[in-house]
């Protein structure tokens, strides 16, 4: 008999509990006399030491014997076994005594101890609890993005619903028109229509849109109408998950605010600390920066916090997970109470629009559904290469094709792209790469030399996946598909920016088969096979 989910009343909004119970008397050694019920537990947990350590004193807690004469197991064994997103997913496995009271002494210990010790997550990715489903099927995940947008949708949104046609309709100062308009902006994007005057107004929003939409131009906007060009102190902090983000975040409020004298410095790891200690005394308006330098500077009180009124988050989705969401609270912990948030992404999973709860007030609600996601303009193929060791020739095949624009090629590990980087280069072909191992002003001159147009080949890993707008790009190439459908969308938006034609390619070996089928379901889109005129595309 297989149990799909814990009886309500054992749910907790910290801890997720699957468990399917199996008689091994239909499964078991048949030569063993004493054949008991067999349960498994998994335990989905916010990924940090404290949910090791807690797992682990379970796992003792749970062997103890109950009472003077029973013992709860028989067995138990507990083992790490997986990781998905910001959960760790922790199993027992334990032969029960077979009886309900101690069934349900199980569950409650679980729950007691778990919830006491770790923050835990709410019932998000369900598909993740079914071992033979899909971890990424699409209908667990409208199911709970409706059940977050549906309860007590009244008392935590805002609702507006206003749309500006014209940048001129916005009342903005006229130098920030200035600065937009010179920038090349002609007419406001779907989201810059909805989400600019909303921002500009003080409203906490939550903001998702395709990428190359011009979400980094909505917030940066909204952020230079409101600030106070007399006072020469931080009063808007930007958070973004790379330095390279970063400081094209950066580069875009400057050019926005050129006509309004705007101070901005990005405050990014590897680069000279006391360069930002210098910098920030010397007074800015807004600070745009990752997680671990910002902190920093906010610890060292290099960067006063006192003047702070908008924080925003770029990229929320990889912000709020599992390798920032300690930080940006810790971070948050620092500013004002009464600060303005605004949370920026190209997608917003479930977890995200939960977590952003606990420091978003009454914010405005600009979303699109899953099936909006699709990026309209490029056109989507596979490559069937049957095997991994024939990816390297497909590619150089394709090469002479990637040399006509600007591309971009994804790998998904950083020794990967150090491989196949010399793998091309000793067939004669020129590429570029950039991974996050790389210092910083190696990464900078790389990524100068693809924006100039002087390198026209980049290979990379999901560094370069988010937000990086390098406008000649219109040829994407997954050499590996991407390990999580989230990031499918933020890598083949590097072609086709703002409107613009894109093609994106994907190498598909046998073992691709079901993450190209869970990417199409999840976008609901039909990745095609490759034609033969592919150049014709570009």
């Amino acid at each position: 008999m297989y149990w799909n989910k814990v009886p309500t009343h054992f749910l907790s909004k910290r801890i997720v509990l699957s468990f399917c119970g199996v008689d091994l008397s239909s499964l078991g050694n048949p030569n063993c006399s004493h054949q008991r019920p067999h349960y498994s537990l998994r335990l989905f947990l916010l990924r940090s030491t404290t949910s090791f350590f807690a797992l682990r004193l379970l796992s003792l807690l749970l062997s103890s014997p109950i009472g003077c004469h029973h013992s709860l197991f028989n067995s138990l064994s507990f083992n790490r076994c997986s990781s998905y997103r910001d959960f760790t997913i922790g199993s027992a496995y334990a032969v029960l005594i077979d009886s309900k009271l101690m069934l349900n002494c199980f569950l409650k210990t679980c729950l007691g101890v778990v919830n006491r010790m770790t923050s835990g997550v709410g019932l998000h990715f369900m598909a993740g609890l079914a071992p033979e489903g899909s971890q990424f099927d699409g209908r667990h995940y409208d199911s709970k993005m409706n059940e977050l947008l549906t309860t007590d949708a009244q008392d935590f949104f805002t609702s507006y619903d206003e749309v500006y046609e014209s940048f001129d309709a916005m009342g903005l100062q006229e130098n920030l028109l200035r600065g937009i308009y010179a920038y090349g902006f002609e007419k406001p994007s779907a989201i810059q229509q909805r989400g600019i005057v909303p921002f500009c107004k003080g409203l906490d929003v939550i903001q998702q849109a395709q990428s190359g939409t011009g979400k980094t131009a909505t917030f940066c906007s909204g952020i230079l109408q409101q600030l106070d060009y007399n006072v020469t102190e931080c009063q808007a902090l930007v958070l973004a998950p790379t330095r390279e983000l970063a400081q094209q975040i950066e580069k875009v409020m400057r050019a926005l605010g050129d006509y309004l004298g705007v101070k901005v410095h990005a405050c990014v790891g590897g680069t000279s600390v006391r360069e930002d200690q210098r910098i920030l005394s010397s007074g800015v308006h807004v600070v745009v920066g990752t997680p671990g330098r910002v902190f920093d500077m906010l610890r060292r009180q290099s960067l006063r916090p006192d003047y702070i009124k908008m924080f925003v988050l770029d990229e929320a989705d990889e912000m709020l997970s599992r390798g920032f969401k300690d930080q940006i609270y810790d971070i948050f912990q620092l500013l004002p109470s009464k600060i303005q948030v605004g949370v920026f992404s190209a997608t917003m999973p479930p977890e995200a629009l939960e977590i952003t709860r606990k420091f978003m007030n009454k914010p405005v609600r600009i979303l699109v559904k899953r099936d909006e996601l699709t990026l309209e303009g490029i056109k989507q193929f596979y490559v069937n290469v049957e095997k991994e060791e024939w990816k390297l020739d497909t590619l150089c095949d394709l090469y002479e094709t990637l040399a006509i624009t600007q591309s971009v090629i994804f790998v998904n590990t950083r020794r990967k792209v150090d491989w196949l980087t010399d793998k091309m280069r000793s067939r004669d072909h020129t590429v570029s790469a950039t991974h996050g191992d790389m210092d910083q002003n190696t990464r900078d001159i790389i990524m100068r030399e693809f924006r100039s147009g002087s390198s026209r080949v980049l290979i990379t890993t999901d560094l370069l996946a988010r937000g990086i707008d390098v406008q000649q790009v219109s040829l994407v190439i997954n050499y590996d598909l991407p390990t999580q459908p989230e990031n499918y969308l933020h890598r083949i938006g590097r072609s086709g920016r703002f409107g613009r034609k894109g093609v994106a390619i994907n190498f598909v070996t046998k073992d691709d088969d079901k993450m190209l089928f869970d990417i199409q379901k999840f976008y609901n889109v039909v990745v095609e096979e490759l034609p033969s005129n592919v150049a014709e595309l570009l």
